[in-house]
């Protein structure tokens, strides 16, 4: 059997996996992020102060259990405020397979996640953008920066889809141009 994928394993941890639960999906109701999905522009913000460094872009999975990088790397400072990126309700706030996470619904369906971030807000909470859901905790794996400073795992999905977060503030596919 494969591995239960719940909303919590959704929402950018492994619970599901963690706690060794079966049964799964079909993975035809997987579908790759569109090249052209439309996101809410201006709804939405950074989830750190001030706009951070990008370490690890997101990179799509061509399929629902492919490898790829499921949201953005953000360098921050350990201890830093994590803002919530758009008004919405607080789904899920804990510990997936030791790391903290948070996780918001908002109004559209989206989903977005933060971790490791230790909670300030609890399951059932209503946010705004801008306002702290927690502060960021040292120790994301795939972290390419020292301490003292920490990133920031940032995921946003709808539904089973994956997207880019950065394109909920309307950062998009950036284009060099030539020097003259």
């Amino acid at each position: 059997m494969r591995p239960l994928i719940t909303s919590a394993l959704l929402c950018g941890g492994f619970a599901a996996a963690a706690a060794g639960l079966t049964a799964a999906p079909e993975p035809a109701a997987y579908s790759a992020p569109p090249s052209t999905a439309k996101t809410p522009e201006g709804q939405f913000g950074w989830p750190l102060a001030p706009p951070p460094a990008v370490v690890r872009p997101f990179e799509a999975p061509e399929h629902a259990y492919g490898p790829g990088h499921r949201g953005v790397d953000l360098v921050g400072e350990a201890g830093q405020q994590v803002l919530a990126a758009g008004d919405g309700l607080v789904v899920f706030a804990g510990p997936v397979a030791g790391r903290d996470l948070v996780s918001i619904e908002h109004a559209t369906g989206l989903r977005t996640t933060y971790e490791p971030v230790r909670p300030a807000v609890a399951v059932g909470d209503q946010v705004t953008r801008g306002q702290p859901i927690g502060t960021l905790e040292p120790g994301h794996p795939q972290c390419a920066v020292q301490p003292p400073q920490a990133c920031l795992h940032w995921g946003a999905r709808q539904r089973l889809t994956y997207l880019n977060p950065l394109r909920l503030l309307g950062v998009g596919h950036v284009r060099l141009l030539p020097w003259d």
